[in-house]
C-alpha cells in the first residue's frame, strides 16, 4: 500500500514539473516586445554653452594728483575721448612756480661757491707747492671744494624735485581711452593722499571678458589641442552675449588661459578679447560668452536612449534582435535632449531609442510599426 501510494505521489510530481517546464517554454516563445529603434549613423552636430562674464577695458586707470592745491582748471568732458598726454585738470601753479623759482636761484648760488672754492683751492695748491702754507691748510681747501660740489648736487636735485613739482600740476591723461565722471571742479581741494580718484580713464577700445571653467572643462579643452598654448591659438572664436539678448556682432578670441586652479572654487579663470570700436561694450558690465563646439560626422544618440549606473552611462544595444548593456563615454556638454557619443558606438549599430531605463538585458525587441493616419483616426 505505501509503495503504491508512493509511485501516486511521484508520478503527480512529474506532471507538475512537466506542466511548469511546459510554461516555461510558452514564456521563452513570447513574441518580441516593441520599441523605437535607431539605427546609428554620423551627422555634424554643434553644441554651445553660455558663461557668465565681465567685461573690463584693457586699461582702466584711475587718475590721481601727485601734488596737494586748488583745481584752477578742469579741460576734460565727462565721457569724452581722450589721448595719452592730453591735459585734464590744471592744480594751482603759483607756489610750484615760486618753488622752481627759489630752487634755480640755490642752484645759482651753489655754482658761485663752488667756483670760489675752486679758485681757493687753486692758489692753495700753488702755495703748497712753494711751501707757504702747511698740509692741514690745502686739505681744508680741497674739503672745502668737494663741500661746494655737494651743495650743488643738492641744489640741482631740489630743482628736479621743484620742475616735476610743477609738471604734476598739469594732470595728464596716461593712457588712450573715454573719461568716466567726475565730482571735481575748480575750486577743489586735492591731494596725493585722497582715497578717490580725480577721474578714471578706460581705454576700452579692445574689450576684455574675464569667465571660468570648472578644472575638469579646462583640462578637457587642453587635452583636445595637446597644450595650453595650442588651446589659446586653435581654439575657435567665441561670441558675446549682452545683457539685453542681442550677440555681438564682433568675434572675440580666448587670448589668456590661467596656469592655476583657484582653491576656493575650483576653476580655472580665462580672458577673451573683444574689438569695441563702436564703443558698444561698457567696462564693468556683465555679459555671456559662448563657446561652441564643432562635431563633424559625429554619433549622435537621444538621451532617452541612455541610463546611468555610478556616473557612467549606458545604452541598449540590439544585436540579433536581443538587447544588450552597453557602457558608451559621450562628451559632457549637451543641449538636454541628445549626447555626442565619444565611444562604445558604431556607425550601424542599432539601439533602443527610448525607454532605456525601464529595460534590461537579455529582451527581445523589435522596432515599432508606424501606425497609419487612417488607423489612428479609427482609433480616436
Amino acid at each position: 500500500m505505501f509503495y503504491k501510494n508512493r509511485v501516486l505521489v511521484m508520478v503527480f510530481i512529474g506532471f507538475v514539473f512537466s506542466s511548469c517546464g511546459s510554461r516555461s517554454g510558452d514564456h521563452q516563445a513570447e513574441a518580441p516586445r516593441e520599441y523605437p529603434l535607431l539605427a546609428v549613423k554620423p551627422e555634424d552636430k554643434s553644441l554651445s554653452v553660455k558663461y557668465t562674464a565681465v567685461l573690463q577695458g584693457r586699461q582702466d586707470v584711475e587718475v590721481r594728483p601727485e601734488v596737494s592745491g586748488l583745481i584752477t582748471k578742469v579741460c576734460v568732458d565727462e565721457g569724452a575721448r581722450v589721448h595719452k598726454g592730453q591735459l585734464l585738470f590744471v592744480i594751482d601753479q603759483v607756489p610750484y612756480r615760486a618753488a622752481l623759482q627759489k630752487a634755480e636761484a640755490a642752484v645759482a648760488t651753489a655754482e658761485a661757491n663752488l667756483a670760489t672754492a675752486k679758485l681757493v683751492l687753486e692758489g692753495k695748491e700753488e702755495l703748497f707747492k712753494e711751501k707757504v702754507i702747511s698740509d692741514f691748510e690745502l686739505r681744508t681747501a680741497q674739503n672745502a671744494y668737494k663741500s661746494a660740489e655737494a651743495v650743488l648736487l643738492q641744489a640741482r636735485a631740489e630743482q628736479r624735485d621743484a620742475e616735476n613739482n610743477l609738471s604734476y600740476t598739469e594732470v595728464k591723461s596716461p593712457v588712450d581711452g573715454v573719461a568716466g565722471m567726475t565730482s571735481f571742479r575748480i575750486g577743489a581741494l586735492v591731494g596725493p593722499t585722497m582715497t578717490q580718484p580725480l577721474i578714471s580713464v578706460s581705454d576700452n577700445f579692445q574689450m576684455y571678458a574675464y569667465f571660468s571653467l570648472v578644472e575638469k572643462q579646462a583640462l578637457e579643452m587642453i587635452s583636445k589641442y595637446g597644450s595650453l598654448e595650442e588651446a589659446i591659438k586653435s581654439f575657435p572664436p567665441i561670441s558675446l552675449e549682452l545683457k539685453d539678448g542681442e550677440v555681438y556682432s564682433q568675434k572675440g578670441r580666448i587670448d589668456v588661459i590661467s596656469g592655476m586652479v583657484d582653491k576656493t572654487t575650483g576653476t580655472v579663470s580665462l580672458r577673451a578679447s573683444f574689438p569695441n570700436v563702436g564703443g558698444q561694450l561698457l567696462s564693468g558690465g556683465s555679459a555671456n560668452v559662448i563657446l561652441s563646439y564643432d562635431f563633424p560626422a559625429s554619433l549622435v544618440i537621444p538621451q532617452g536612449a541612455t541610463y546611468e549606473i555610478q556616473n557612467k552611462v549606458f545604452t541598449y544595444k540590439v544585436v540579433d534582435g536581443m538587447t544588450v548593456s552597453t557602457p558608451i563615454e559621450v562628451f559632457k556638454i549637451n543641449d538636454g535632449k541628445e549626447y555626442i557619443v565619444q565611444s562604445g558606438l558604431a556607425e550601424g549599430d542599432t539601439i533602443v531609442a527610448e525607454g532605456a531605463g525601464l529595460l534590461k538585458a537579455g529582451v527581445k525587441v523589435t522596432a515599432m510599426k508606424k501606425q497609419s493616419g487612417n488607423k489612428e483616426e479609427e482609433k480616436k
